[in-house]
């Protein structure tokens, strides 16, 4: 691969790409060692959020049990895309997807469950069931069917922007009472943004950093920032149903 580049390089030729993958150079057993250790910091921040949410939220809160699964959603996809960086086959590159569509979807079901489902709890349920259904045919199609980039690319665009504009308008109905849904907007308006990043598909920097590791890179603060916000969130929501309590 590497004679294959310096003839290219030498030639005043683009870098070229071997299966659709920039060339990158191995750091120990590690192939993509930006990415890789991008996606661990991801996941070790989540894990240190999970750890000050449960710290700081007591299980009575209505959105405690939610939070704390999309935290462990979380923090399984973040550990397949470090295998997956770390080691590309073709089982660690359906991991690393699969989970990633699985995390999307459940921001969808938390927010479901902080718009609708407090207030309508039979309709929880429903749409558990809905987004199941969904990630199982998601999940047969690519795996029985076909590999679909094309499909899988288009799916996760699709259920992106439905998680966007969901919390999105709920924030901006919140605002004026709900201080902290700030940190909310901030995070999944950012994450769409930082999404461009995949599009600038440049050869990877001394052959180590390319657009994707920055992606990733970026991530780190935000989930720290969402984290902030569920125990902000949940917080309230346990105070405003000890004052309904007291009401009654």
């Amino acid at each position: 691969m590497w004679l294959t580049v310096r003839v290219y390089v030498q030639g005043g030729y683009k870098v070229p790409q071997f299966h659709g993958k920039w060339p990158f150079s191995r750091f120990l057993f590690f192939q993509e060692p930006a990415s890789a250790f991008a996606s661990f910091l991801n996941g070790l921040a989540s894990f240190v959020m999970l750890h000050r949410y449960k710290a700081s939220v007591p299980p009575s809160s209505p959105m405690y049990h939610t939070c704390i699964t999309f935290a462990w959603v979380s923090l399984n996809a973040w550990f397949w895309s470090t295998v997956f960086h770390t080691k590309d086959t073709a089982v660690t590159e359906k991991l690393d997807y699969f989970c990633a569509s699985a995390v999307v979807l459940h921001s969808i079901y938390l927010c479901c469950v902080r718009t609708l489902g407090l207030r309508r709890p039979a309709l929880i349920s429903i749409f558990r069931a809905f987004l199941l259904l969904f990630l199982t045919c998601h999940i047969s199609y690519l795996t029985l069917v076909r590999f679909d980039y094309g499909y899988n690319m288009a799916a996760n665009v699709a259920i992106g922007l439905l998680n966007l504009f969901w919390w999105l308008w709920w924030c901006v109905q919140n605002r004026p009472r709900l201080p902290h849904v700030w940190k909310c907007a901030v995070v999944v308006l950012l994450l769409q943004a930082l999404a461009l990043l995949e599009l600038l598909d440049f050869p990877p920097l001394f052959w180590v950093l390319d657009a994707h590791a920055m992606w990733h890179i970026s991530t780190i603060p935000l989930n720290v920032l969402f984290y902030s916000f569920l125990v902000d969130d949940s917080l309230y929501l346990l105070k405003a149903n000890s004052d309904l309590f007291k009401v009654d």
